[in-house]
């Protein structure tokens, strides 16, 4: 399927006003999506909120067949939740490891992820291993399968890092815990919309992901895939009234499906937008989204070489349409800034976020952009022309 960009800009009123070229951080939502929030958020002004949840209650619902038919997913292994971050830690704590297990993860881990092992590790005895990079610097395959033991209780991995271009090869490690019948959890929180996703392929038992990036949804969404497999023995950490309703004096019964891990309270006005914004990404087709953001990164990579002083600090054998940089003699900040009073948006990621990998390769603050298949050539080279400016 070809994308029709004259219309998908116009569907995009943020196009409008700049040049905006980080879809990592917070994409440009499309004006059906603004809709769907203003809508309901109207609905709740006019008659209530409650109201507004029994009224739409049918649309609502189907935000879950949404967010499953996007990543190959049924809806009873869908929950809806604030963000990835509590999507990935409801997974995360609520899976049983056992005094002295060890997690498997990967040199480009997120900075969230960690501090969680890390927490587990110091509360509950559980042993961090870190899987090394092959030579492109995704996850290395052989190095992984040799660090299978049987104390190893979890492989976590990151898919697309915050920074670094890199696409970690999370099918292939999909096989590897399925061979070995070890529980994976995939952080899929820059891949899910500019990737296309289906978590039978993948082999995870569990992915987290967010509406504000690439699926271009509002900020306060997300969403945890829990396989079916886990829904009759996983707890959650934390439950209330909604995910385990209080059945007699002494005893509450857990949901049998994913949302267990809901919690009663939450935005619908923003469920309505990720719903709506999934259901964008779907009917223009992943496959088209993914040519279209590559193709974008890559006159992205290409322009940089052309700037005096200008690194590309990118790694991986595949490449996804987060682009990392750094400019000799321009700090990383200032320059951010300076393009923005331009009216460019890119943004800036420091080593803590990914520490191991910025550690081993000795990375400095590093600029990032993320075209979306919104952006066009000719924004790319305005963008190039303006960062010249600045040296």
């Amino acid at each position: 399927m070809k994308l029709d960009l004259e219309k998908i800009r116009a569907e995009t009123p943020g196009t409008a006003h700049g040049i905006h070229l980080l879809a990592a951080g917070s994409a440009l939502m499309p004006q059906c999506v603004v809709d769907a929030i203003v809508t309901h958020t109207v609905l709740e002004a006019r008659i209530g909120g409650y109201e507004a949840q029994d009224a739409q209650a049918d649309a609502l619902d189907g935000v879950y067949d949404s967010v499953a038919r996007l990543i190959g997913a049924k809806r009873h292994e869908i929950a809806l939740v604030p963000n990835a971050t509590v999507a990935w830690c409801h997974a995360f704590y609520a899976l049983p490891l056992e005094k002295g297990a060890r997690i498997l993860t990967c040199e480009a881990e997120y900075a969230a992820n960690y501090v969680a092992f890390l927490q587990r590790a110091k509360r509950d005895g559980l042993a961090i291993d870190v899987v090394p990079s092959d030579v492109s610097g995704a996850v290395d395959l052989g190095a992984l399968e040799s660090m299978i033991d049987d104390r190893v209780g979890l492989i976590a991995m990151t898919w697309v890092p915050t920074n670094g271009g890199l696409v970690n090869p999370a099918a292939e490690v999909g096989k590897i815990a399925r061979k070995h019948g070890i529980p994976y959890l995939l952080d899929a929180c820059q891949a899910v919309g500019q990737i296309p996703v289906d978590v039978t392929d993948l082999g995870c038992d569990f992915l987290s992901a967010t509406g504000r990036k690439f699926l271009r949804g509002p900020r306060g969404t997300g969403f945890l895939y829990v396989a079916e497999k886990w829904l009759k023995t996983l707890e959650p950490a934390m439950i209330d009234l909604f995910s385990a309703p209080w059945v007699s004096t002494d005893a509450y019964q857990l949901r049998d499906d994913a949302r267990r891990f809901e919690t009663w309270e939450n935005s619908y006005a923003l469920r309505a937008g990720l719903g709506v914004a999934a259901d964008y990404a779907t009917s223009l087709g992943m496959d088209a989204i993914q040519e279209r953001v590559k193709k974008l990164a890559s006159l992205c990579r290409e322009g940089l070489e052309t700037v005096t002083g200008a690194q590309v600090r990118d790694i991986g054998s595949e490449h996804c349409g987060i682009v990392s940089f750094t400019v000799e003699g321009m700090d990383a900040d200032a320059t951010v800034a300076g393009l923005h009073k331009s009216g460019i948006v890119i943004g800036a990621s420091t080593p803590f976020s990914t520490r191991l990998d910025a550690q081993r390769r000795n990375l400095p603050t590093v600029m990032r952009m993320a075209p979306h298949y919104y952006n066009t050539e000719v924004e790319i080279e305005r963008f190039l022309a303006v960062l010249k400016g600045l040296r």
